[in-house]
Protein backbone atom coordinates (compact mmCIF):
# COMPACT_ATOMS: atom_id res chain seq x y z
CA UNK A 1 0.00 0.00 0.00
CA UNK A 2 2.71 2.28 1.19
CA UNK A 3 4.67 2.38 -2.25
CA UNK A 4 1.08 2.20 -4.16
CA UNK A 5 0.30 5.53 -2.77
CA UNK A 6 4.08 6.61 -3.43
CA UNK A 7 3.81 5.82 -7.24
CA UNK A 8 0.32 7.70 -7.26
CA UNK A 9 2.06 10.84 -5.41
CA UNK A 10 4.65 10.77 -8.19
CA UNK A 11 2.45 10.61 -11.09
CA UNK A 12 -0.33 12.73 -9.52
CA UNK A 13 2.56 15.56 -8.85
CA UNK A 14 4.18 15.23 -12.36
CA UNK A 15 0.89 15.95 -14.00
CA UNK A 16 -0.31 18.71 -11.78
CA UNK A 17 3.11 20.88 -12.28
CA UNK A 18 2.91 20.30 -15.95
CA UNK A 19 2.81 22.43 -18.60
CA UNK A 20 0.21 20.30 -20.18
CA UNK A 21 -2.09 20.47 -17.58
CA UNK A 22 -2.01 24.06 -17.22
CA UNK A 23 -2.92 24.35 -20.83
CA UNK A 24 -5.62 21.74 -21.11
CA UNK A 25 -6.88 23.10 -17.53
CA UNK A 26 -7.56 26.68 -19.00
CA UNK A 27 -7.68 26.01 -23.42
CA UNK A 28 -9.89 23.33 -23.53
CA UNK A 29 -12.93 24.97 -21.68
CA UNK A 30 -12.31 27.83 -24.01
CA UNK A 31 -12.12 25.88 -26.68
CA UNK A 32 -15.14 24.35 -26.28
CA UNK A 33 -17.10 27.67 -25.07
CA UNK A 34 -15.85 29.86 -27.88
CA UNK A 35 -16.82 26.94 -30.49
CA UNK A 36 -20.21 26.72 -28.87
CA UNK A 37 -20.54 30.48 -28.96
CA UNK A 38 -18.74 30.62 -32.56
CA UNK A 39 -21.56 28.18 -33.53
CA UNK A 40 -25.03 29.78 -32.50
CA UNK A 41 -23.30 33.16 -33.78
CA UNK A 42 -22.07 32.27 -37.13
CA UNK A 43 -25.83 30.10 -37.25
CA UNK A 44 -27.96 33.30 -36.30
CA UNK A 45 -26.14 35.41 -38.46
CA UNK A 46 -26.24 32.92 -41.75
CA UNK A 47 -28.80 34.02 -44.08
CA UNK A 48 -29.96 36.98 -42.16
CA UNK A 49 -29.82 40.32 -43.58
CA UNK A 50 -30.14 39.28 -47.28
CA UNK A 51 -30.98 41.93 -50.13
CA UNK A 52 -33.80 40.13 -52.31
CA UNK A 53 -35.42 40.98 -55.56
CA UNK A 54 -38.62 39.53 -56.18
CA UNK A 55 -39.44 39.08 -59.82
CA UNK A 56 -43.36 38.86 -61.33
CA UNK A 57 -45.40 39.56 -63.59
CA UNK A 58 -48.34 40.17 -60.75
CA UNK A 59 -47.44 43.05 -58.89
CA UNK A 60 -50.10 42.19 -56.25
CA UNK A 61 -48.57 38.94 -55.18
CA UNK A 62 -45.21 40.21 -55.80
CA UNK A 63 -46.15 42.41 -52.66
CA UNK A 64 -47.78 39.95 -50.39
CA UNK A 65 -44.76 38.19 -50.67
CA UNK A 66 -42.40 41.19 -50.02
CA UNK A 67 -44.74 41.55 -47.12
CA UNK A 68 -44.36 38.57 -45.50
CA UNK A 69 -40.55 38.41 -46.12
CA UNK A 70 -40.44 41.53 -44.14
CA UNK A 71 -42.64 40.08 -41.22
CA UNK A 72 -39.66 38.26 -40.35
CA UNK A 73 -37.54 39.97 -38.14
CA UNK A 74 -35.14 37.89 -37.77
CA UNK A 75 -33.92 37.55 -40.79
CA UNK A 76 -34.25 41.25 -41.36
CA UNK A 77 -34.60 40.71 -44.95
CA UNK A 78 -34.30 43.96 -47.96
CA UNK A 79 -36.69 42.89 -50.18
CA UNK A 80 -37.14 45.12 -53.68
CA UNK A 81 -39.87 43.94 -56.18
CA UNK A 82 -39.29 44.52 -59.66
CA UNK A 83 -41.84 44.42 -62.71
CA UNK A 84 -42.76 43.68 -64.93
CA UNK A 85 -40.73 40.28 -65.70
CA UNK A 86 -39.34 41.04 -68.96
CA UNK A 87 -36.01 39.36 -70.47
CA UNK A 88 -34.01 42.88 -69.70
CA UNK A 89 -35.44 43.02 -66.02
CA UNK A 90 -34.17 39.50 -65.65
CA UNK A 91 -31.12 40.22 -67.14
CA UNK A 92 -30.39 43.07 -65.41
CA UNK A 93 -31.29 41.47 -62.04
CA UNK A 94 -28.45 38.48 -62.82
CA UNK A 95 -25.75 41.26 -63.51
CA UNK A 96 -26.66 42.63 -60.06
CA UNK A 97 -26.40 39.21 -58.22
CA UNK A 98 -22.54 38.43 -60.56
CA UNK A 99 -21.71 42.08 -58.70
CA UNK A 100 -23.07 40.93 -55.40
CA UNK A 101 -25.38 44.43 -55.57
CA UNK A 102 -28.04 41.59 -53.99
CA UNK A 103 -28.25 38.67 -52.52
CA UNK A 104 -30.72 36.59 -54.23
CA UNK A 105 -33.30 36.57 -56.72
CA UNK A 106 -36.71 35.13 -56.28
CA UNK A 107 -38.73 34.53 -59.77
CA UNK A 108 -42.22 34.02 -59.39
CA UNK A 109 -44.10 32.72 -62.38
CA UNK A 110 -48.15 32.68 -62.79
CA UNK A 111 -49.52 30.64 -65.80
CA UNK A 112 -52.95 30.92 -67.42
CA UNK A 113 -54.51 28.61 -65.73
CA UNK A 114 -53.34 29.54 -62.27
CA UNK A 115 -50.81 27.20 -61.28
CA UNK A 116 -47.93 29.13 -59.67
CA UNK A 117 -44.27 27.73 -60.03
CA UNK A 118 -41.13 29.73 -58.36
CA UNK A 119 -37.17 29.11 -58.48
CA UNK A 120 -34.52 31.48 -56.51
CA UNK A 121 -31.19 31.85 -57.72
CA UNK A 122 -28.14 33.10 -55.66
CA UNK A 123 -24.59 32.54 -56.09
CA UNK A 124 -24.13 30.66 -52.23
CA UNK A 125 -25.44 27.47 -51.67
CA UNK A 126 -29.23 27.87 -49.55
CA UNK A 127 -29.62 26.23 -46.19
CA UNK A 128 -32.20 24.38 -45.62
CA UNK A 129 -33.54 26.53 -42.98
CA UNK A 130 -33.17 29.58 -44.90
CA UNK A 131 -35.14 27.83 -47.81
CA UNK A 132 -37.80 26.64 -45.68
CA UNK A 133 -38.77 29.54 -44.42
CA UNK A 134 -38.80 31.27 -47.83
CA UNK A 135 -40.58 28.85 -48.89
CA UNK A 136 -43.41 29.28 -46.05
CA UNK A 137 -43.10 32.97 -47.09
CA UNK A 138 -43.99 32.39 -50.64
CA UNK A 139 -47.05 30.53 -49.85
CA UNK A 140 -48.84 32.61 -47.09
CA UNK A 141 -48.08 35.19 -49.50
CA UNK A 142 -49.91 33.00 -52.47
CA UNK A 143 -52.64 32.55 -49.88
CA UNK A 144 -53.02 36.14 -48.87
CA UNK A 145 -53.59 36.73 -52.68
CA UNK A 146 -55.88 34.51 -53.46
CA UNK A 147 -58.07 35.09 -50.43
CA UNK A 148 -58.44 38.80 -51.31
CA UNK A 149 -59.44 37.85 -54.84
CA UNK A 150 -62.32 35.99 -53.42
CA UNK A 151 -63.09 39.38 -51.90
CA UNK A 152 -62.09 39.21 -48.05
CA UNK A 153 -60.89 42.18 -46.43
CA UNK A 154 -57.74 42.02 -45.61
CA UNK A 155 -58.14 42.32 -41.56
CA UNK A 156 -59.87 38.94 -42.01
CA UNK A 157 -57.32 37.45 -43.85
CA UNK A 158 -54.90 38.59 -41.35
CA UNK A 159 -56.98 37.07 -38.76
CA UNK A 160 -57.39 33.84 -40.34
CA UNK A 161 -53.89 33.33 -41.47
CA UNK A 162 -52.73 34.45 -37.38
CA UNK A 163 -49.98 32.42 -36.52
CA UNK A 164 -50.28 30.11 -33.53
CA UNK A 165 -47.47 28.89 -31.46
CA UNK A 166 -47.29 25.44 -29.82
CA UNK A 167 -46.55 25.37 -26.15
CA UNK A 168 -44.57 22.35 -25.20
CA UNK A 169 -45.43 20.47 -21.90
CA UNK A 170 -43.54 17.36 -21.14
CA UNK A 171 -44.85 14.49 -18.40
CA UNK A 172 -43.06 13.46 -15.89
CA UNK A 173 -43.11 10.46 -13.83
CA UNK A 174 -45.67 11.64 -11.58
CA UNK A 175 -47.48 11.87 -14.19
CA UNK A 176 -47.77 15.45 -13.95
CA UNK A 177 -47.88 18.11 -17.03
CA UNK A 178 -44.67 20.65 -17.06
CA UNK A 179 -43.30 22.79 -19.49
CA UNK A 180 -40.66 21.08 -21.69
CA UNK A 181 -37.13 22.28 -21.16
CA UNK A 182 -36.61 22.46 -25.24
CA UNK A 183 -33.34 21.96 -26.45
CA UNK A 184 -31.73 22.21 -22.88
CA UNK A 185 -31.63 18.69 -22.59
CA UNK A 186 -29.16 18.31 -25.65
CA UNK A 187 -26.75 20.65 -24.53
CA UNK A 188 -27.11 18.74 -20.88
CA UNK A 189 -26.15 15.54 -22.53
CA UNK A 190 -23.73 17.09 -24.36
CA UNK A 191 -21.78 18.78 -21.71
CA UNK A 192 -22.05 15.92 -19.34
CA UNK A 193 -20.63 13.76 -22.57
CA UNK A 194 -17.32 16.12 -22.79
CA UNK A 195 -17.20 16.32 -19.09
CA UNK A 196 -16.77 12.33 -19.29
CA UNK A 197 -15.16 11.60 -22.16
CA UNK A 198 -12.23 13.72 -22.61
CA UNK A 199 -10.63 13.21 -18.93
CA UNK A 200 -11.37 9.51 -19.40
CA UNK A 201 -9.92 9.34 -22.89
CA UNK A 202 -7.41 11.71 -22.82
CA UNK A 203 -5.65 10.32 -19.27
CA UNK A 204 -6.22 7.22 -20.04
CA UNK A 205 -4.58 7.22 -23.05
CA UNK A 206 -1.94 9.54 -21.21
CA UNK A 207 -0.99 6.47 -18.59
CA UNK A 208 -0.11 4.38 -21.44
CA UNK A 209 1.59 6.48 -23.02
CA UNK A 210 3.90 7.09 -19.99
CA UNK A 211 4.64 3.45 -19.46
CA UNK A 212 5.47 2.92 -22.75
CA UNK A 213 8.08 5.77 -22.34
CA UNK A 214 9.27 4.30 -18.88
CA UNK A 215 9.39 0.82 -20.26
CA UNK A 216 11.19 1.57 -23.34
CA UNK A 217 13.92 4.19 -21.02
CA UNK A 218 14.05 1.27 -18.96
CA UNK A 219 13.27 2.82 -15.90
CA UNK A 220 10.87 0.31 -14.86
CA UNK A 221 14.03 -1.99 -14.11
CA UNK A 222 14.69 0.39 -11.62
CA UNK A 223 10.97 1.20 -9.71
CA UNK A 224 10.67 -2.98 -10.21
CA UNK A 225 13.59 -3.04 -7.85
CA UNK A 226 11.47 -1.21 -4.81
CA UNK A 227 7.93 -2.01 -5.96
CA UNK A 228 5.81 -4.67 -7.50
CA UNK A 229 4.11 -4.20 -10.89
CA UNK A 230 0.72 -4.66 -9.16
CA UNK A 231 1.99 -1.13 -7.02
CA UNK A 232 2.75 0.19 -9.76
CA UNK A 233 -0.40 0.22 -11.67
CA UNK A 234 -2.23 0.59 -9.15
CA UNK A 235 -0.61 3.81 -8.04
CA UNK A 236 -0.19 5.42 -11.56
CA UNK A 237 -4.41 4.63 -11.84
CA UNK A 238 -5.00 6.54 -8.69
CA UNK A 239 -2.36 9.49 -9.37
CA UNK A 240 -3.50 10.08 -12.78
CA UNK A 241 -7.59 9.54 -11.63
CA UNK A 242 -7.05 11.90 -9.15
CA UNK A 243 -5.34 14.23 -11.76
CA UNK A 244 -8.81 14.25 -13.90
CA UNK A 245 -10.40 14.61 -11.10
CA UNK A 246 -8.89 18.05 -9.94
CA UNK A 247 -9.10 19.02 -13.97
CA UNK A 248 -13.33 18.69 -13.48
CA UNK A 249 -13.05 20.01 -10.04
CA UNK A 250 -11.32 22.99 -11.22
CA UNK A 251 -13.68 23.20 -14.68
CA UNK A 252 -16.96 22.44 -12.02
CA UNK A 253 -15.85 25.51 -9.92
CA UNK A 254 -15.29 27.99 -12.66
CA UNK A 255 -18.21 27.37 -14.33
CA UNK A 256 -20.38 27.66 -10.48
CA UNK A 257 -18.73 30.85 -10.47
CA UNK A 258 -19.39 32.12 -14.18
CA UNK A 259 -22.96 30.91 -14.05
CA UNK A 260 -23.70 32.40 -10.30
CA UNK A 261 -22.79 36.36 -12.45
CA UNK A 262 -25.29 38.36 -14.12
CA UNK A 263 -23.49 37.50 -16.92
CA UNK A 264 -25.38 33.97 -17.03
CA UNK A 265 -28.96 35.03 -15.80
CA UNK A 266 -30.26 34.14 -19.35
CA UNK A 267 -28.75 30.47 -19.33
CA UNK A 268 -30.46 29.78 -15.61
CA UNK A 269 -34.19 31.41 -16.65
CA UNK A 270 -36.61 31.33 -19.22
CA UNK A 271 -36.61 28.85 -22.23
CA UNK A 272 -33.13 27.97 -22.02
CA UNK A 273 -32.43 26.42 -18.50
CA UNK A 274 -29.12 24.34 -17.56
CA UNK A 275 -29.87 23.53 -13.93
CA UNK A 276 -28.14 20.24 -12.62
CA UNK A 277 -29.62 17.98 -10.43
CA UNK A 278 -27.83 16.98 -6.82
CA UNK A 279 -28.65 13.61 -7.53
CA UNK A 280 -26.30 13.96 -10.98
CA UNK A 281 -24.09 15.79 -9.07
CA UNK A 282 -23.41 12.77 -6.20
CA UNK A 283 -23.20 10.53 -9.23
CA UNK A 284 -20.94 11.76 -11.43
CA UNK A 285 -17.51 11.60 -9.61
CA UNK A 286 -18.92 8.22 -9.08
CA UNK A 287 -19.27 6.96 -13.18
CA UNK A 288 -15.78 9.23 -13.88
CA UNK A 289 -13.91 7.23 -11.61
CA UNK A 290 -15.39 3.47 -12.54
CA UNK A 291 -14.85 4.43 -16.68
CA UNK A 292 -11.64 5.99 -15.42
CA UNK A 293 -10.46 2.84 -13.73
CA UNK A 294 -11.69 0.76 -16.43
CA UNK A 295 -10.74 2.40 -19.71
CA UNK A 296 -6.94 2.87 -17.82
CA UNK A 297 -6.99 -0.80 -16.67
CA UNK A 298 -7.63 -1.85 -20.30
CA UNK A 299 -5.33 0.42 -21.68
CA UNK A 300 -2.45 0.03 -19.05
CA UNK A 301 -2.27 -3.70 -20.26
CA UNK A 302 -2.54 -3.15 -23.60
CA UNK A 303 0.32 -0.58 -23.25
CA UNK A 304 2.73 -2.90 -21.97
CA UNK A 305 2.49 -4.74 -24.81
CA UNK A 306 3.28 -2.25 -27.21
CA UNK A 307 7.18 -1.14 -27.97
CA UNK A 308 6.12 2.33 -29.05
CA UNK A 309 3.74 5.17 -29.35
CA UNK A 310 2.79 4.04 -32.87
CA UNK A 311 1.96 0.73 -31.62
CA UNK A 312 -0.92 1.80 -29.44
CA UNK A 313 -2.80 3.81 -31.92
CA UNK A 314 -4.14 0.20 -33.44
CA UNK A 315 -5.88 0.07 -30.01
CA UNK A 316 -7.17 3.43 -30.08
CA UNK A 317 -10.90 2.42 -31.30
CA UNK A 318 -11.08 0.55 -27.90
CA UNK A 319 -11.59 4.34 -26.52
CA UNK A 320 -13.38 5.58 -29.53
CA UNK A 321 -16.05 2.97 -30.34
CA UNK A 322 -17.31 3.07 -26.92
CA UNK A 323 -17.98 7.12 -27.03
CA UNK A 324 -19.30 7.02 -30.44
CA UNK A 325 -21.90 4.64 -29.18
CA UNK A 326 -22.72 6.37 -26.40
CA UNK A 327 -23.10 9.93 -28.78
CA UNK A 328 -24.87 7.76 -31.24
CA UNK A 329 -27.55 7.09 -28.18
CA UNK A 330 -28.17 10.75 -27.83
CA UNK A 331 -31.65 10.98 -30.05
CA UNK A 332 -32.96 7.41 -28.42
CA UNK A 333 -32.33 9.64 -24.80
CA UNK A 334 -33.89 12.46 -26.06
CA UNK A 335 -36.70 10.59 -27.76
CA UNK A 336 -37.46 8.35 -24.49
CA UNK A 337 -34.47 7.69 -21.87
CA UNK A 338 -36.35 4.55 -20.88
CA UNK A 339 -36.42 2.72 -24.16
CA UNK A 340 -35.27 -0.65 -23.91
CA UNK A 341 -31.83 0.96 -25.39
CA UNK A 342 -31.34 3.24 -23.63
CA UNK A 343 -31.34 0.97 -21.27
CA UNK A 344 -29.09 -1.66 -22.28
CA UNK A 345 -26.73 1.44 -23.12
CA UNK A 346 -26.77 2.19 -20.03
CA UNK A 347 -26.34 -1.12 -18.12
CA UNK A 348 -23.48 -1.92 -20.49
CA UNK A 349 -20.31 -1.08 -19.08
CA UNK A 350 -17.86 0.10 -21.86
CA UNK A 351 -20.91 3.01 -22.44
CA UNK A 352 -22.74 3.22 -18.84
CA UNK A 353 -20.64 6.19 -17.74
CA UNK A 354 -21.82 8.03 -21.06
CA UNK A 355 -25.32 7.17 -20.93
CA UNK A 356 -26.31 6.81 -16.98
CA UNK A 357 -25.48 10.11 -16.11
CA UNK A 358 -28.18 11.55 -18.93
CA UNK A 359 -30.29 9.23 -18.64
CA UNK A 360 -30.75 10.39 -14.99
CA UNK A 361 -30.49 14.02 -15.61
CA UNK A 362 -33.38 13.48 -18.11
CA UNK A 363 -35.46 11.33 -16.35
CA UNK A 364 -34.48 9.90 -12.95
CA UNK A 365 -34.27 5.54 -13.82
CA UNK A 366 -35.37 3.03 -11.32
CA UNK A 367 -32.85 2.99 -8.36
CA UNK A 368 -31.63 -1.02 -9.21
CA UNK A 369 -30.90 0.27 -12.64
CA UNK A 370 -28.06 2.53 -11.55
CA UNK A 371 -27.32 -0.38 -8.79
CA UNK A 372 -26.69 -2.40 -11.55
CA UNK A 373 -25.11 -0.31 -13.57
CA UNK A 374 -22.43 0.28 -11.22
CA UNK A 375 -22.40 -2.84 -9.93
CA UNK A 376 -21.54 -4.35 -13.50
CA UNK A 377 -18.90 -0.95 -13.89
CA UNK A 378 -17.25 -3.33 -10.60
CA UNK A 379 -17.10 -6.26 -12.08
CA UNK A 380 -15.73 -5.47 -15.60
CA UNK A 381 -13.23 -3.40 -13.75
CA UNK A 382 -12.20 -6.59 -11.81
CA UNK A 383 -12.13 -8.11 -15.05
CA UNK A 384 -9.88 -5.72 -16.84
CA UNK A 385 -7.21 -5.76 -13.88
CA UNK A 386 -7.17 -9.31 -13.70
CA UNK A 387 -5.96 -9.48 -17.91
CA UNK A 388 -4.08 -6.50 -17.66
CA UNK A 389 -2.27 -7.22 -14.58
CA UNK A 390 -1.37 -10.46 -15.50
CA UNK A 391 0.38 -8.38 -19.20
CA UNK A 392 1.31 -5.80 -17.02
CA UNK A 393 3.93 -7.95 -15.08
CA UNK A 394 5.07 -9.69 -18.17
CA UNK A 395 4.98 -7.09 -20.43
CA UNK A 396 6.82 -4.21 -19.23
CA UNK A 397 10.47 -6.80 -19.20
CA UNK A 398 9.67 -7.35 -22.49
CA UNK A 399 11.84 -5.73 -25.25
CA UNK A 400 12.34 -5.95 -28.91
CA UNK A 401 9.65 -8.46 -29.51
CA UNK A 402 6.54 -7.65 -31.14
CA UNK A 403 3.75 -9.20 -28.78
CA UNK A 404 1.69 -11.85 -31.28
CA UNK A 405 -1.76 -12.92 -29.82
CA UNK A 406 -0.37 -16.40 -29.26
CA UNK A 407 2.02 -14.56 -26.91
CA UNK A 408 0.05 -13.22 -24.96
CA UNK A 409 -1.72 -16.38 -24.17
CA UNK A 410 1.85 -17.56 -22.96
CA UNK A 411 2.12 -14.35 -20.34
CA UNK A 412 -1.12 -14.95 -19.44
CA UNK A 413 -0.51 -18.78 -18.79
CA UNK A 414 2.90 -17.49 -16.94
CA UNK A 415 1.62 -14.78 -14.60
Amino acid sequence: MRNMLLVARREYLEQIRGRAFIVSTVLLPLLIVGGMAASYFFGRKAGTGAHIAIVAQNVSLANQVRREMLFDTYARYTVDVVTPASPENRAALLQQLHAKSIDGILSIESSSSGAITATYTSLASVGFANIGAMQDQLNRGIVNERLLDEGMKPADVNAALKWVPIETLQLNKEGKAGKSSGIAPFYKTFVLLLLLSMPIMLYGLDMARAIIEEKTSRIFEVMLSVARPDDLLAGKMVGVGAVGLTQIAIWVLASILVLGSSLAAPLLSGDFSLHFSWTLSLLFPVYFVLGFALFSAIFSGLAATCETSQDLQKFMPVAIIPLYMGMGALPLLLKDPNSVWSIAASLFPLTSPYVMLPRVELQMPPMWQIGASIGLLLLAIWGALWFSSRLYRIGILMYGKRATLPELLRWLRYS
